[in-house]
């Protein structure tokens, strides 16, 4: 099975290795003066084609990655992410076993912990290991079709090879945990259980539930948002399976997961719930819909005690991020159409300004092909 993967070069290694090493030696000022670590690095550099980090840069770099995120307007607490170095890993039932503790210690009884989990890096000799799972908790789409999947119409695709694989199968509600998918080095890609107990889900129910019925409606959501086929990129190494999270802002789940219409595309059932009129787009029952299934989640969140931003606060906070940032000599780069959120956009302050979409060499990034595994191309 062809993986694409993406390869540099030694001077390319070498040039983004030096940009961290100085990096991480200006900004951690026990690390000293940074010539002997770039002598050494050059010289693993041309004896090996690769060079390994420290703990102590793994850290900063897996830190720094989350710092540079353009898309994630969560970025205040960068400097807290935890970091588990299993570097040693490349074997698929032990990266996957490592995933579901990942998920266990990151949820940490509702008050969600950022954390990432580092597996091995590629080689010059060879690939490092894949998590092809778009998210270690995503949950099944039976059907082909929005109208018709009973569940999460963008994982259907993926859920009819993992049948096709030889999953049974959930008990067929909108919300049966999808196996994780992990290749590991030298193997083909192989599917795990996830185990309930790495998994906490939160029931939604309505502040106001009596009056619309939502008591009955059964829908709930996971606590844990871990990105995890994202590769991990410090200063020319790569890390191709390094899955991370923070904790959800409200609009993720309530805005989108749960409203899109290639998801879940529950607003026409809130609004039949709330008696809204649906004959005209004019009634602004759409908007209306949103707004409740929004308090909705974040009201469930709160009665569970599951950590959770909603957009007003993390619009505030991230404008301090960028303060704090410009205050120490860093410019921080944001990408508008992801910073500003998918509902009442202009009621926050994110909106009412531009950003520069700058691109780094510490960074999560999207190598060719993980958007195809995350949907189960080729995985059959």
């Amino acid at each position: 099975m062809e993986i694409l993967q993406q390869r540099s070069t030694t001077a390319q290694v070498w040039e983004a290795a030096e940009e961290f090493i100085r990096l991480f030696h200006r900004e951690n000022a026990d690390a000293g003066d940074p010539r002997a670590r770039l002598a050494a690095v050059r010289a693993e550099l041309a004896e090996t084609g690769s060079y390994v980090h420290t703990p102590a840069e793994l850290v900063h770099g897996a830190r720094v990655a989350w710092r540079n995120s353009n898309r994630c307007i969560g970025r205040l607490y960068w400097n807290s992410l935890r970091v588990r170095d299993r570097r040693g890993l490349t074997d698929a039932d032990d990266i996957a076993a490592e995933c579901f503790e990942h998920l266990r210690e990151a949820t940490n009884g509702g008050r969600v912990r950022p954390t990432i989990t580092v597996f091995a890096p590629d080689a010059p000799d060879r690939p490092g290991p894949l998590i092809w799972s778009e998210q270690l908790i995503r949950y099944a789409g039976y059907g082909d079709h929005p109208s018709i999947t009973v569940g999460d119409a963008r994982n259907a695709p993926l859920t009819e090879a993992l049948l096709r694989l030889g999953w049974s199968g959930g008990a067929g509600t909108p919300f049966d945990l999808l196996p994780l998918v992990v290749q590991g080095v030298d193997d083909k890609p192989r599917w795990f259980d996830t185990p309930a107990d790495a998994v906490l889900e939160v029931p939604i129910d309505h502040p106001e539930a009596d009056g619309a019925g939502w008591a009955d409606w059964g829908l709930r959501w996971h606590a844990v948002p871990a990105i995890s086929n994202m590769c991990l990129e410090i200063g020319g190494i790569h890390y191709p399976a390094a899955p991370f999270n923070g904790w959800y802002m409200g609009t993720e789940i309530g805005a989108r997961n749960l409203a899109d219409t290639d998801r879940y595309n529950l607003l026409p059932a809130v609004a039949r719930r709330l008696g809204l009129d649906t004959s005209s787009d004019r009634s602004l029952w759409k908007d209306r819909a949103l707004v409740e299934l929004n308090r909705a989640v974040l009201h469930s969140f709160d009665r569970a005690g599951v950590t959770i931003a909603d957009h007003h606060t993390e619009s505030r906070r991230f404008l301090s991020h960028m303060e704090r940032e410009e205050r120490k000599g860093r410019e921080v780069g944001a990408d508008w159409s992801w910073i500003v959120p998918p509902i009442s956009g202009s009621a926050t302050p994110v909106f009412h300004r531009t950003y520069e979409d700058r691109a780094s060499s510490t960074a999560y990034v999207h190598h060719p092909g993980a958007q195809e595994r995350a949907q189960g191309r080729n995985l059959v």
